[in-house]
Formats: structure tokens, sequence, C-alpha cells
């Protein structure tokens, strides 16, 4: 039987259908619409069993896009949409038609894109996070600096009931020349058993980031293994941002390479069962 692989954390977008205010020109390769389609013979060659897609936008068009690409794709078992974390009352809203949804798998938005590090600590956000808690629905973090780790330490106390997981593990400092305070505040983090880490986007945040290399992802690889453990780490792979890597294929075997050293039953869970548990996935959805 093949192994199960699933890849946690992948985007789509069409730019005709949604507005990307992050998406301009300056993006280079990135500034186009991508679709499964031009993915799926990556996954097949890298033995991707399913996928889950995050938003990319910070509007409701663009979630409304990934679920007719998740209901057209057997292989998307799930979805990772937007709601307005800073509207409650209209979060509320959407919160309740997304939940009627069985492909709906949490809630995410681009914060860190915001000008104010500390907008999770709103109290407008809040409120729609005490709703994530009492729906049981999961918060993904994309997070670039220290202040939107401590954040993270500052909702574990806040919210105690909700479910996070650190898109990217908060952007490791991979290529610098120290790894603080990195390294300390996501051991801080772990330290709630309802936070995981996902492996996914670890580039060189010096200079250009495909200047990465296995050794040189291993450290903060190694120690977010250490603080999370295997039962708390989820493996995405970050397409189509991984083109700026090179590529789909170099970004999963340097994932591979690192998880050699890892026995074969906590290898399945970061490849798979992690994720399946954390975002409530059906595994048989690409065979039903």
């Amino acid at each position: 039987m093949a192994e199960t692989i699933v890849d946690a954390h992948q985007h789509v977008w069409d730019l005709g259908r949604a507005e990307y205010s992050w998406l301009g020109p300056d993006a280079g390769v990135l500034h186009r619409s991508f679709d499964m389609a031009e993915v799926l013979p990556d996954f097949t060659a890298a033995g991707i069993t399913g996928s889950v897609l995050v938003q990319s936008a910070d509007n409701d068009d663009d979630t409304e896009y990934m679920f007719e690409v998740a209901r057209r794709t057997p292989q998307v078992l799930g979805v990772v949409g937007y709601v307005p974390l800073h509207e409650p009352d209209r979060a509320a809203e959407r919160l309740a038609e997304l939940l009627r949804d069985p492909l709906f798998s949490g809630v995410r938005n681009l914060t860190h894109n915001r000008a104010d590090p500390h907008w999770l600590l709103r109290d407008d956000v809040g409120a729609t996070l005490s709703l994530l808690e009492d729906a049981d629905v999961a918060l993904d973090v994309v997070g670039v600096l220290p202040e939107h780790m401590r954040a993270v330490l500052t909702l574990s106390e806040r919210h105690p009931r909700l479910h996070m997981v650190l898109d990217h593990l908060n952007r490791p400092p991979i290529g610098a020349a120290s790894a603080e305070p990195w390294r300390s505040l996501i051991a801080q983090a772990a330290q709630n058993p309802l936070v995981v880490g996902k492996v996914s986007g670890l580039y060189s945040t010096v200079g250009d980031p495909a200047a990465w290399s296995v050794d040189g992802l291993r450290p903060a690889f190694e120690h977010a293994l250490d603080v999370f453990g295997p039962s708390r780490l989820i493996y995405g792979g970050d397409w189509p941002v991984s083109l700026i890597a090179g590529g789909y294929a170099r970004v999963f075997c340097g994932i591979h390479e690192l998880l050699n050293g890892v026995c074969a039953n906590d290898r399945s869970r970061i490849l798979a069962t992690n994720a399946a548990n954390f975002y409530n996935l059906n595994l048989s959805k690409e065979t039903a």
C-alpha cells in the first residue's frame, strides 16, 4: 500500500477571481494565476496523496475559489479559509456558513502583512478568536517577526482552548548569523499543547530564497522536532510560493532528507496523521 502523504500548506489563486493585494508585478514568477492542474504532476512524482488549500487573500472571493477547486479535485482534503477576525459580527455569520461545508478545516488571516505586529491581540480580534474556540476551529498563524510569536504566547493565555498552527514555523532565520530570538520563542510557544508547527516555507531569510541547503535547514528543523515532538509537526510544501525556492520537487526532497533520521511511525505522523487530526481531514476523500 502506498504511503499516505498530506501536503498541509498549498495555495491556488486566480487573479481574475479575487484581489490579492500583496501579489503585484514585483512578485515575479508568482504574479499569475495558479490552479491545481499545474501542481498535480509534482504531487504524483513526490507521492503526495492529499493536500490542504490555505487562504492567500483576506477576502471571501479567494476562499470561495478554493472551495470550488477542492470540490472538483479529489486530492484536496481541506480548506483553510478567511473570516474577518477584526469584525466579530460578520465573522460569526461567515463562520456559520463555512462550518456547513465538510471541507472547511480552519481559518487564516494575512497577519504578517498588517502594519501592527500585535494585531491578533486586539479586542475585536479576540472576540472572534473566542468564537473559533467555541466552534473548535483551528487558526493558522502566519508570522515572520518575533512579535508575531510573542502574540501567540499571549493568545495561549487568553484563549486556552484555541488550536493554533505556526505557518512556516514563524520563519526561522535560515542563513542568518543567529537563531535567536526565534529559537527561544518557538520553544515557549510549543509549551502550549494546542500549538502545532508547520514545516513549510523554510527558505533562506537572507538574500536569495533559493539559497538554502538541507544542512542549512537542519538546525531549525531539529529544534522544532525537539520542542514540539513528532506528534505536533505538520508537513507543508507551500506551492506555488516554493517556486522561488527551487520548485516543489526540490523543497519536498529537502524535507524528505530531513526526515531520514526519524522513525517510520513518527515520519507518518509528520507527513499525514498530524495534519489529518489537526484539520479534521477525511483521508478517504480522494478515493471516495
